[in-house]
């Protein structure tokens, strides 16, 4: 696997894909700390100057580059309005692996936004960074994320469980080798 130390966007028909940037921060918290799109998250803090904390912590990493995530902000391609941000992370100790994650903002969910932007992850990720697999978390309970990851054609892979101190929560785990995704 190799790092795209020369990224510059992802555009698909109707999104462009870009690094997330700290004047992206408002925006992104807003949505990220909406309670219904904050019980799936991964991220624990969730206000404007986490986010801007964050963005400029991934500014240093390239894609592909081991040691962490990098944030992408998804912006609709004709009006420029931020629609969401995904992510993405070389899985640790498993060469090859690419691990992504995406959120669309609630106003902006089901349009295929979230879809047609990770259709576009998976393809640079096998393309450009020259990953193995990509793989995605999600909530168990989170059927519209899982609905994406098996529309983009990843496979389920596992279903297990964690805690969180006395909280009990479940998770699955999907992906697509790059074999599957050339076969499409």
């Amino acid at each position: 696997m190799q790092a795209d130390v020369d990224f510059q966007r992802i555009t698909t028909e109707r999104l462009t894909i870009r690094r997330s940037r700290a004047e992206d921060a408002a925006t992104i918290s807003a949505y990220r700390s909406d309670p219904n799109v904050n019980r799936y998250q991964g991220w624990d803090r969730t206000d404007v100057a986490s986010i801007s904390a964050e963005i400029a912590a991934m500014a240093g990493r390239s894609p592909g580059d081991l040691g962490g995530w990098v944030q992408f902000t998804v912006e609709e391609k004709e009006s420029g309005r931020l629609v969401g941000d995904v992510g993405m992370s070389p899985a640790e100790e498993e060469p090859g692996v690419i691990k992504i994650g995406y959120t669309i903002a609630p106003e902006f969910q089901g349009r295929g936004y979230a879809t047609e932007a990770v259709r576009a992850l998976i393809a640079y990720a096998f393309e450009t960074l020259d990953a193995e697999v990509v793989r995605a978390y999600a909530s168990a309970e989170n059927g519209p994320s899982i609905k994406v990851a098996e529309k983009v054609g990843m496979r389920l892979m596992e279903r297990f469980e964690g805690r969180d101190g006395n909280v009990r929560w479940f998770g699955v785990r999907y992906e697509i080798p790059r074999d599957e995704w050339e076969r499409r």
